[in-house]
C-alpha cells in the first residue's frame, strides 16, 4: 500500500515537508510506503497541466492521501488550492473512496482555516477523512522549530497510524467481499425556480 502526499508549500523542504515527513515515518512503521510530491511553482508558472497529469497517474496507484499546506495569509496557499481544484476535477475516479488526511503548518495562526479549506476536497469526493487526536497541525518558523512542537509532532505521528489503520481496514474489507457503494445518477440543481 502507498500514500501520496502533496506538499502545497513554496518551499520544497520547509515546515510543511517536515510535517508530512513525520506522518510518513509513522506510516513506514506500519509497513506503508509514501511519496511526497512538491507542487512548488509548477502550480502557477504554466506547468499546471503537466503537474496534474503526473499527479493523476500517481493517484491511480495510491491507496491513501495527505494534502498539506503552510499558512502564509491565514489560509491554504494559492498553489495547493489551484492544484487540488484541477486534480479533483481531472482525477475524481482515481481519488474516489480512498482515505485522505489534511495537514497545516504555521508560525502561529491560520491553521484551522487551512485545515477547513483542505478538507473540502476529499469531503466532496466520497473520501473518508482521517483524523488524529487533535487538529493535524504543527507550529514553527523552521523545520527545526516544527520538531520542537511536541504536541504537533505527536498528533502527526498518530495521524500516520490512523491512516494506516483505515487503509488496512479498507483492504481487509475488500478481501472479505465488501464492495464500494454504487453510484446512482446524481441530480444537479440550482436555487432558481
Amino acid at each position: 500500500m502507498k500514500v501520496l502526499m502533496i506538499n502545497g508549500s513554496r518551499r520544497e523542504a520547509g515546515c510543511t515537508y517536515t510535517a508530512l515527513n513525520i506522518a510518513a515515518e509513522s506510516l513506514k512503521e506500519e509497513g506503508i510506503d509514501s511519496e511526497i510530491v512538491f507542487v512548488g511553482k509548477d502550480a502557477v508558472n504554466g506547468n499546471i497541466d503537466q503537474l496534474v497529469r503526473k499527479l493523476r497517474s500517481k493517484c491511480a496507484e495510491a491507496d491513501g492521501f495527505v494534502f498539506g499546506s503552510p499558512v502564509y495569509y491565514a489560509s491554504a496557499t494559492g498553489e495547493v488550492q489551484v492544484v487540488l481544484d484541477r486534480l479533483f476535477g481531472a482525477a475524481s475516479a482515481e481519488l474516489n473512496h480512498k482515505p485522505a488526511a489534511v495537514v497545516a503548518s504555521a508560525r502561529r495562526a491560520g491553521t484551522t482555516a487551512t485545515l477547513d479549506i483542505l478538507a473540502k476536497y476529499p469531503s466532496i469526493n466520497e473520501m473518508p477523512i482521517v483524523t488524529s487526536c487533535y487538529w493535524t497541525m504543527v507550529h514553527g518558523n523552521t523545520p527545526e522549530e516544527v520538531m520542537q512542537d511536541q504536541e504537533g509532532v505527536y498528533t502527526l505521528k498518530q495521524l500516520g497510524k490512523n491512516l494506516a489503520w483505515i487503509m488496512k481496514s479498507i483492504e481487509a474489507g475488500r478481501k472479505a467481499g465488501v464492495t464500494q457503494p454504487e453510484k446512482g445518477k446524481k441530480p444537479q440543481t440550482n436555487f432558481i425556480r
